[in-house]
């Protein structure tokens, strides 16, 4: 398993397994397959999973990062697969069989997304995501990223899963239903 360091006020229900499927699935489904352009569709499809479902995808954390948000376990590993990661030496299985960088920031996936491992609303999720922002610029998708969530955190602080609700429209009610069910959650983990 994938070494990932916890941060303070992170959510720890990091599913890697999941997460690394669905970069595959996105990376197969867009043309430019660079890491600024898959962690903003792994945000807003963690976004709607955690509106609609009550749970996010990957389970990552994001971080409130100058370009937007970005999935902090994700970019370890991003990180850890180009070598560039404290970690990497570290690091038993640091995923270059499932994908490798062309360069720094362009991904090239080695194989399909194993599907089994994502449920049916986990595609829908991220196939909306992948629609909302597949044709939209670097700076397109900065832009729309910079929303209230974002501007309510701190940089390289870790965004609330409030705001990340609130920007969904999601009342407060819901919003502190589903924080208290993931502090739960992370206190069982």
């Amino acid at each position: 398993m994938y070494f990932c360091s916890l941060k303070k006020g992170q959510m720890n229900t990091f599913r890697e397994e999941i997460a690394i499927e669905a970069i595959l699935y996105i990376a197969n489904r867009v043309e430019r397959k660079d890491i600024h352009k898959i962690c903003k569709i792994l945000y807003y499809a963690d976004q709607r999973h955690l509106s609609k479902y009550g749970r996010s995808i990957t389970g990552d954390t994001y971080i409130a990062m100058a370009y937007g948000p970005v999935p902090s376990n994700v970019e370890d590993i991003f990180k850890a697969v180009r070598g560039d990661s404290f970690f990497s030496p570290y690091v038993e299985n640091i995923r270059k069989e499932e994908f490798d960088f062309v360069n720094k920031f362009i991904i090239r996936p080695k194989r399909n997304a194993d599907l089994d491992y994502l449920s049916e609303s986990d595609l829908e999720c991220l196939d909306f995501a992948i629609n909302k922002c597949k044709d939209l610029s670097f700076q397109q998708l900065t832009d729309l990223s910079h929303d209230l969530a974002w501007n309510n955190t701190h940089p390289d602080r870790a965004i609330s899963v409030k705001d990340i609700l609130r920007e969904l429209g999601d009342n407060e009610e819901y919003v502190d239903f589903i924080a208290q069910k993931l502090e739960m959650e992370n206190a069982a983990f």
